[in-house]
């Protein structure tokens, strides 16, 4: 009757806000721990390995093991696996990517490719875009680690997953298929590596339109909390509602 509900939360403007952790995160992870509730930190970030983001987390003062974070690129991977196991893919994106397909043990070409993915890099090459287009008008099926189009960086946006994405489908007349937030999706992906069921588990997030609605759609329980792009104003202009609304996960009481 007293188990503690499980916990899926988003990292940007969650847990850190650029470089800084937001106040009172670590307490939360701690208590967390504490009560033995299972958690995962689930990010439409593509680029990172768990051991890599755990080691960033980790150095703005973050204590969150590797094995308590799910990408995209993982979603991805398991995607592609329930799909064509053994399969090959030309693969634009960072090592994050890369290492979670060849976990899966899929061989990345650009020679007749059964997928192209797309995830994020830290330089699009026009090249690399040209290759994909090519590819996918002949026929390779069209695979994306998420749909944001754009993403924050010290020095101001970046155009990103999604952005490119509409690129290379304005080129080809092909849409790709969204792996990451808001599809429902990667929430099943999530529970199901963390072994926890929808009606026990809360999704904390701080977008409305990938966070809240991915876990609404996938039958959790939702927390918005105010500390990262979501102003309470703004909740008018949805049709939808979280079940909670919050500051920050410093609020919320495990």
């Amino acid at each position: 009757m007293n188990e503690p509900k499980n916990y899926l939360i988003d990292m940007d403007g969650v847990l850190v806000r650029g470089r800084m952790p937001v106040p009172g995160a670590q307490n939360f992870i701690n208590a967390l721990k504490e009560k033995k509730a299972k958690f995962l930190v689930v990010t439409n970030n593509p680029m990172f390995s768990q051991a890599d983001l755990a080691y960033r987390l980790r150095s703005v003062g973050l204590d969150i093991p590797p094995e308590n974070i799910f990408t995209s690129a993982m979603a991805t991977a398991q995607f592609l696996h329930s799909q064509l196991p053994g399969g090959t893919a030309f693969v634009i994106g960072e090592s994050g990517l890369t290492s979670a397909l060849h976990g899966i043990g899929y061989i990345i070409t650009d020679h007749n490719p059964d997928y192209v993915v797309l995830g994020e890099t830290m330089a699009y090459h026009l090249e690399q875009i040209t290759q994909a287009v090519r590819l996918v008008a002949g026929g390779a099926r069209f695979i994306a680690t998420n749909p944001d189009a754009s993403g924050p960086t010290e020095s101001g946006i970046v155009p990103a997953c999604g952005a490119l994405a509409a690129l290379i489908e304005k080129a080809t007349d092909r849409s790709p298929f969204f792996v990451g937030k808001p599809a429902p999706l990667m929430m099943r992906y999530a529970m199901n590596y963390l072994e926890v069921h929808s009606q026990n588990t809360v999704m904390v997030g701080d977008r409305m339109d990938t966070d809240i609605i991915a876990g609404m759609q996938a039958g959790m329980e939702t927390i918005l909390v105010l500390s990262g792009v979501t102003r309470r104003e703004d909740l008018s202009a949805f049709p939808f509602r979280p079940s909670r609304v919050l500051e920050s996960v410093a609020d919320i009481e495990v």
